[in-house]
């Protein structure tokens, strides 16, 4: 671990004082310099990504896909999203809206004498274990997810932004980005706050964040695998989480139309089995929402248009 992680730091000390460091400079933004280096750090991680993506999960899905690519627009409308995210646009708009608030907020509660709080400081020697602190973060955050998750499908105001995810009908590995922005502005709030008020480290969070997204564009690829009656009870396969996508089935429970679901789990299918939302079924089914396909209801072509149509969704207004 400590390799890996001195290998990421030279690389990320290159980049920021070879590209980053220059263009702040020349921007008058000499002051930001150590978030800029932060943001070296998410940019070196979305650049590995995306490597991973084209040379790992893309050849998979060419190997055995579960249904041919009959609307590639649509799919360069999802790559123009993960690029959005890989590339740390999203992250600096963040940066510039909200953490200053985060930053004041959590700024108050060490004045008001809230001390900083360690969930791996609970049990002695954890905190000394990186890989051992790492995995119970991760598994905290992911049941954090769980339940996040579970609210966008639930509740029908978030349902109506987080819809748009599930409007593609054609799942790649690039979909997992396919969200409304505002949608994971909400998001991100939920999972930045319990990062910071569970004392997760800097490193850690950005480890776990990188972990979380591979993982995710790995289940959404158009690849026909299922992990075995063990594997698809300890990690979530392309197979798991496409019948979270499928039409009628994914997102509604209880009846016709009514929001609920099954296999909410991001990374495990642990929370999915303890709450009764687990669906282990062998099928690989058709993807969308049912009010798309039956009534022919518009979630958008493009980007703008899509995120547009959510807004006005959210409003009661498509």
């Amino acid at each position: 671990m400590s390799w890996l992680l001195d290998t990421f730091t030279d690389l990320q000390g290159w980049l920021f004082e070879s590209v980053l460091q220059p263009l702040m400079f020349e921007a008058g933004l000499g002051n930001f310099l150590p978030d800029g280096f932060a943001a070296t750090g998410w940019l070196l991680v979305g650049l590995l990504q995306l490597l991973v993506l084209l040379a790992v999960i893309g050849p998979l899905e060419r190997w055995r896909p579960v249904e041919p690519v009959v609307d590639p627009a649509s799919v360069r409308t999802d790559v123009f999203y993960t690029l959005i995210h890989r590339l740390g646009l999203f992250r600096v708009a963040m940066f510039f809206t909200l953490d200053p608030l985060f930053d004041q907020g959590f700024g108050a509660l060490r004045v008001a004498g809230w001390p900083t709080f360690q969930l791996d400081g609970f049990w002695p020697g954890v905190s000394d274990l990186p890989w051992v602190s790492l995995l119970l973060y991760l598994v905290v955050l992911d049941f954090v997810n769980y339940w996040v998750h579970r609210a966008q499908h639930q509740w029908n105001w978030w349902w109506q932004l987080h819809a748009l995810h599930h409007a593609q009908r054609q799942l790649t590995m690039w979909s997992d980005n396919r969200n409304h922005l505002l949608d994971d502005v909400f998001h991100a709030v939920i999972m930045v706050v319990v990062a910071k008020a569970i004392g997760i480290a800097p490193g850690q969070f950005v480890a776990i964040v990188a972990v979380t997204q591979l993982s995710e564009n790995f289940q959404h690829a158009n690849l026909r695998l299922w992990f075995g009656h063990v594997g698809e009870r300890l990690w979530i396969s392309p197979r798991f989480h496409r019948l979270h996508h499928a039409i009628g089935l994914g997102h509604e429970s209880h009846g016709r139309n009514t929001l609920g679901g099954y296999n909410f789990g991001v990374l495990l299918p642990w929370w999915d089995m303890l709450f009764g939302t687990a669906n282990f079924e062998r099928r690989f089914d058709a993807t969308g929402v049912r009010d798309q396909v039956e009534q022919g209801r518009d979630y958008g072509a493009g980007f703008w248009s899509q995120q547009w149509l959510g807004l006005m969704r959210l409003f009661g207004r498509a």
